[in-house]
């Protein structure tokens, strides 16, 4: 992360520099067109794309780990935290496998509600996105 935020950074700061230096040859050329303010403006535009690229690449970066989180919190949901039955195992001494088994209706269900709380999260999207109607009864409950 630290890395995608220098990048975006130094990409920001070249831009202000392109920008300084547009407005200098405009200044120093009377506000008339000139190579030099040419030559300015084609690096502004450069450096203006390469901005672009950074801020999308860094939004590549944000998104996916906004979906690393959004997939971890979903295996949290089904089987919950990890860590806290990890522990409890450990105190009960057990020997069987730390890792608890998985409700596959549990997972979709969450799998579903993050779904929707993703395409919410997204730019232009509407509001009145319907809310999931998650069930908390157990599998066996549902078939009766």
């Amino acid at each position: 992360m630290d890395l995608s935020a220098s990048r975006l950074q130094r990409a920001y700061h070249a831009l202000l520099k392109a920008v300084s230096d547009v407005l200098e040859a405009k200044e120093s050329a009377d506000s008339h067109r000139t190579a030099r303010t040419d030559a300015a403006l084609e690096h502004f535009y450069s450096t203006f794309q390469l901005f672009q690229a950074t801020c999308d690449q860094a939004q590549e970066f944000v998104d996916s780990v906004r979906q690393r989180i959004g997939s971890e919190c979903i295996v949290d949901e089904a089987t919950g935290p990890i860590s806290q039955k990890l522990i409890k195992l450990s105190e009960e001494g057990a020997n069987r496998s730390a890792i608890p088994p998985l409700s596959a209706t549990r997972l979709e269900q969450m799998s579903k509600a993050v779904r929707l709380l993703v395409l919410e999260l997204q730019p232009g999207s509407s509001t009145a996105i319907p809310q999931p109607s998650i069930d908390s009864r157990p599998a066996d409950d549902m078939s009766h």
